[in-house]
């Protein structure tokens, strides 16, 4: 009689004294019925059974600290575009007030160490398939991260199994069997949310809207050469991305695709951590729009010419205040000839470090001069996801901030400059933005 009250709402009856069995059965099937539940019991699926609406939560909650060597900057509205005299008078940046969401923005660029992170983690991902450190689940490889850790890439034994990666014969300087960097590939798999929306495209499968690309992801060291003609920058080629003194150091010779290749990969990277301890998931890391980049930089000066104010490149002491090309070339007078720590200066009031100069940064932004005239107030953006066959004028990003080879016009929050998504330069590298539920905000 016990599991009776277990299972249906006690009703004050005396089960016990009834001996008409045909009644006890109607008695149950009424409770049935009208599926009687008692007030504020919960169901199965910990909702109360109360009849009222109370919501499905997707999964699990979300508990996300604050994201390590990020910054929250807080919502706001500023002026983008120039704040002084447009000198070049190109009026590719007019002034016009922007409105932009809260999100979270690396406090320094990335640096070499950070992205050799990323290349490792190819490299052994690579590797751990060619060794197949790992099994076939539904057709696809997935790799035995712990015996993935456990490689020894000098082992002559483990450099048999892997002579897929490993240089070539003639390739290789006195003999030595160093990995191909052109073997360290990163396979890209994105949804295009942006095509995927347009209304002509509303019945059209999933799959159209999938772009798949496999992206060779190791820096070009040779730009410190390819950059300057009849210039020495050998050593820089040499020792700038595999030698630990430059560890903190931005990294360079980084193209856009290998950029946004570095914001996939950090994002899988997280959310299969989260994915390990049964927590929810999050959004994407990505390079910034131009216009967050922008208002980041401002640090909450709205009108301001630099990340430190008005109007001067130097404090009153006459230090110079970022890292740039002071004068007519005096590159060392800064504190670094070539590019310094990525922490070095004092950040602006948002706490960003060189929001101006040491390398200029990419954004995901197409780069076209009129933009300002028609892009939204509210985030505005102008994205277009170029394709190798498409003219060169499609694939210029919009960089910012200058660097150390530039001018101090160039440091100015307000200008404007591009470069071809393909391309890798000695003096621009990037940093990485995330949105992150409002809940979520600065510990």
């Amino acid at each position: 009689m016990q599991s009776v009250k277990h299972y249906f709402c006690p009703i004050p009856f005396k089960i016990m004294k009834m001996k008409n069995l045909s009644a006890f059965a109607i008695l149950m099937t009424m409770l049935i019925v009208t599926g009687c539940g008692k007030i504020g019991k919960k169901s199965a699926k910990g909702l109360p059974n109360d009849g009222q609406l109370h919501g499905v939560a997707p999964g699990s909650k979300y508990n996300l600290t604050k994201p390590t060597g990020m910054v929250y900057v807080p919502p706001g509205t500023f002026h983008m575009g120039p704040s002084d005299e447009d000198i070049n008078y190109a009026y590719t940046a007019r002034n016009k007030q922007i409105s932009i969401n809260g999100f979270w923005m690396d406090a320094t660029e990335i640096t070499n160490n950070e992205y050799r992170q990323f290349v490792n983690w190819v490299r052994d991902s690579t590797a751990a398939e060619k060794m197949q450190l790992g099994k076939e689940v539904d057709g696809d490889f997935q790799i035995d991260w712990k015996k993935a850790s456990t490689i020894k890439y000098g082992d002559k034994s483990t450099v048999e199994k892997l002579d897929v990666m490993i240089l070539t014969p003639e390739n290789r300087v006195f003999g030595k069997k160093d990995i191909d960097p052109s073997k360290l590939v990163y396979h890209s798999e994105t949804f295009d949310l942006k095509e995927a929306a347009r209304r002509e495209n509303a019945s059209k499968p999933r799959s159209q809207f999938i772009v798949k690309k496999d992206i060779a992801i190791y820096p070009d060291t040779l730009i410190w050469i390819r950059d300057f003609s009849y210039s020495y920058n050998e050593p820089m080629t040499k020792r700038y991305f595999s030698h630990p003194a430059f560890g903190n150091y931005p990294v360079v010779g980084v193209s856009w695709k290998q950029a946004t290749a570095f914001a996939e990969w950090r994002t899988h990277y997280l959310n299969s951590f989260l994915e390990s301890k049964k927590r929810a998931t999050e959004s994407d890391f990505r390079l910034p729009t131009e216009a967050e980049w922008e208002y980041a930089a401002r640090g909450g000066r709205s009108q301001s010419m630099f990340p430190w104010g008005n109007y001067y490149l130097r404090n009153r002491k006459g230090c110079l205040l970022a890292n740039f090309k002071p004068g007519r070339g005096n590159y060392p007078e800064d504190g670094g000839f070539y590019t310094v720590r990525s922490d070095a200066y004092w950040p602006n009031d948002f706490g960003l470090y060189c929001m101006a100069g040491n390398v200029a940064e990419w954004t995901s932004s197409l780069f076209y001069e009129g933009a300002y005239n028609f892009q939204h107030d509210m985030n505005p953006d102008i994205r277009f996801n170029a394709k190798d066959s498409d003219p060169p004028r499609m694939k210029r990003k919009v960089t910012r901030g200058g660097s150390w080879k530039d001018v101090g016009y160039y440091l100015q929050t307000s200008t404007r400059n591009y470069e071809y998504m393909d391309t890798a330069k000695s003096y621009i590298g990037f940093r990485c933005v995330i949105d992150l539920p409002p809940t979520q905000k600065k510990r």
